[in-house]
């Protein structure tokens, strides 16, 4: 096969191309449809050079496995995988949208707020793959993608690495120089603050519009990431504020034992620094292990101290330093661990940020617990110990906090009648609602789609709206009768109907609509069809011959054969030819249209012709009674 895809091309019998989406590092990526679900996916083919590495493709399959079982709001859902013509693919949810890194080309930098809240969004979605073992390995903007209501969903953990695999190293470098945290330029070993140290790239991105590193080549890049310090990047943007600066800097230490533990914390620090309180966030729990000696892979140059300025030199000093150590030793004892004891406040129903910010201004640590609930995600919903109660001043008070309802998937429904549809979405726990919607395709009361679309993860308890047919659009019958064919024709194509014509013999001019059904003004579906009565010229046939026979019996048998009778009269002498067809116009046997008018000449008995009363002899001599 080749390296691209025709459209309409039948991938492992099952995904029809539509078009292509792009390319990456390792994969042309099509949007296809799906034949057997009837959804759009997005499939990425394998580039054959990575299919003839066993090496490679082995590695490719246990992470398309490993990342179908990542099923998060944030996560692009892994569907399927396959080989295909001597190459592998892997069938993933496809999103309309735009990836982040075009955002950023189209408008960053972003508003802090609206920068903290993206970002979040790609931690919740690492957060959730690093409990489970997945490291991405390669988080960049090109990877997110965000649709039009700003839900941000990250793609590719289909070419992350399980985090307990024994794979080959060959992996950990795997990534994109811009975003390549430094221990993996190095080729070291990877975590999941690998994973931080890019997510805080893409933030540092979003809020100055440019990358902290750069260079003419993936070598010179790396080298930096390694060895530069970035510029703050309230350098570039004085929009961001210290505690959000603070933030960003530490996502970006070069030692990962200085960045963020995981990504709950990441968010904490965001979510604290948006309300301006990151100072007591962002400190960790517990202090990170000592650099005894300090890696020299992640140590900053050395910068000169600046000079002192001279003091005066006196014993006065020895005064001041008894006072100062005899105010620290009394502190030490009133605020040793375990002496002093302080109200607990309760942060129950509050949000996550605030909850954490009033705990640490009253002197204790937070720990987190996430739970699925039914109150929105990030409210507190518990805490230990309650709120009123007394507890050792830098003790750690556990918050419960809701992820928000459980996840379903919204089932299949289209194609379905509209009470099937519903029972279905009701066993799911989702809340049905709809809208009606003509369609060419869809029978009346049947769903035609819904949104959320057929297995896109959503809240239990959620609204699903179904468009449901109520069949073909409806159109007006104009009024034709009387117009010629020809625009009879045009005027009902315009308003959206079918033609069909049926010819019929008149005496009205060739080609004139003589009916119509249905008549004028009868609501119809669009596209149905209209039966015109055209008129057409008569066709001719012979006269026959009537005379000699009563009117009555003539007239009849010239109207039967489709002849307009003209009846005339005309004297006669004797009673025998009174009501006698005498003579008739045109001639027995001559050819005549139908519908032309015929004339009889019928005899009528007059007396004054014939006063004697006797009858004429064929002679013309005459008896009398």
């Amino acid at each position: 096969m080749t390296e691209r895809l025709e459209a309409e091309t039948v991938v492992d019998g099952r995904y029809r191309v539509l078009h292509r989406l792009g390319s990456g590092g390792m994969a042309e990526v099509y949007c296809a449809q799906d034949l057997q679900l009837g959804r759009k996916v997005a499939l990425k083919i394998l580039y054959r050079r990575f299919a003839e590495d066993g090496e490679f493709v082995e590695r490719f399959r246990r992470e398309a496995s490993s990342a179908a079982g990542l099923q998060h709001q944030h996560v692009v859902a892994v569907y399927d995988r396959g080989e295909y013509d001597g190459t592998y693919y892997i069938a993933m949810e496809y999103l309309e949208g735009r990836s982040l890194k075009t955002i950023v080309q189209q408008e960053a930098p972003l508003d802090p707020d609206r920068a903290i809240d993206l970002i979040i969004q790609v931690l919740r979605a690492a957060r959730f793959a690093h409990r489970r073992g997945i490291i991405h390995r390669d988080l960049k903007p090109h990877n997110v993608i965000v649709d039009a209501d700003g839900r941000a969903k990250v793609t590719d953990f289909g070419i992350a690495r399980a985090g307990a695999s024994d794979m080959t190293q060959t992996g950990s470098i795997m990534g994109t120089a811009q975003y390549l945290s430094p221990e993996q330029a190095q080729g070291h070993s990877v975590s999941a603050a690998s994973d931080i140290y890019s997510i805080g790239i893409m933030l540092y991105e979003l809020l100055t519009g440019r990358v902290p590193f750069d260079g003419e080549s993936a070598v010179t890049i790396a080298l930096k990431q390694v060895n530069e310090r970035p510029a703050p990047p309230s350098a570039h943007n004085p929009a961001v504020t210290p505690e959000l600066e603070e933030v960003v800097m530490r996502a970006l230490e070069k030692d990962p034992a200085r960045r963020f533990p995981d990504a709950e914390s990441f968010i904490s620090a965001l979510q604290a620094a948006r309300e301006g309180t990151a100072t007591a966030v962002i400190a960790p729990v517990m202090a990170p292990p000592p650099l005894d000696p300090p890696s020299e892979a992640y140590a900053y140059p050395e910068e000169p101290l600046p000079p002192r300025e001279p003091r005066e030199t006196g014993r006065w000093w020895l005064w001041v330093l008894a006072v100062l150590v005899a105010g620290l030793g009394l502190a030490a004892v009133l605020l040793l661990p375990g002496t002093q004891k302080v109200g607990v406040p309760t942060v129950v129903g509050a949000d996550q940020a605030n909850a954490e910010a009033k705990l640490r201004q009253d002197g204790f640590q937070v720990d987190t617990t996430l739970k699925t609930a039914e109150q929105p995600r990030g409210q507190v919903i518990g805490q230990d110990p309650t709120g009123g109660t007394r507890a050792k001043k830098g003790s750690t008070v556990t918050l419960t906090v809701s992820d928000g309802p459980q996840q379903v998937a919204v089932p299949q429904v289209v194609g379905l009648t509209v009470s099937s549809a519903r029972g279905r979405l009701d066993k799911a726990g989702l809340q049905p609602s709809e809208r009606e919607e003509n369609s060419d395709t869809v029978a009346k009361g049947k769903v035609v789609s819904v949104s959320p679309g057929e297995g896109q993860k959503v809240d239990k308890g959620s609204s699903v709206t179904l468009v449901v047919s109520s069949g073909k659009p409806q159109a007006e019958v104009p009024d034709v009768v009387g117009k010629s064919f020809d625009e009879a024709q045009s005027t009902l194509q315009a308003a959206g109907f079918k033609v069909t014509r049926k010819d019929k013999e008149s005496d009205k001019d060739p080609g004139t609509v003589l009916a119509q059904d249905p008549k004028s003004g009868a609501q119809i579906d669009s596209g149905s069809t209209v039966a015109l009565t055209v008129a057409k010229e008569p066709a001719a046939a012979p006269v026959p011959d009537v005379t000699g026979e009563d009117s009555p019996d003539a007239i009849r048998k010239l109207s039967s054969m489709g002849f307009e009778v003209d009846p005339q009269t005309r004297d006669v002498d004797t009673p025998d030819g009174d009501g006698v067809v005498i003579e008739q116009t045109p001639a027995a046997g001559t050819k005549a249209k139908k519908g032309s008018k015929v004339t009889i000449v019928v005899g009528k008995f007059n007396p004054d012709l014939n006063p004697e009363g006797g009858t004429t002899t064929g002679d013309g001599t005459g008896t009398t009674p």
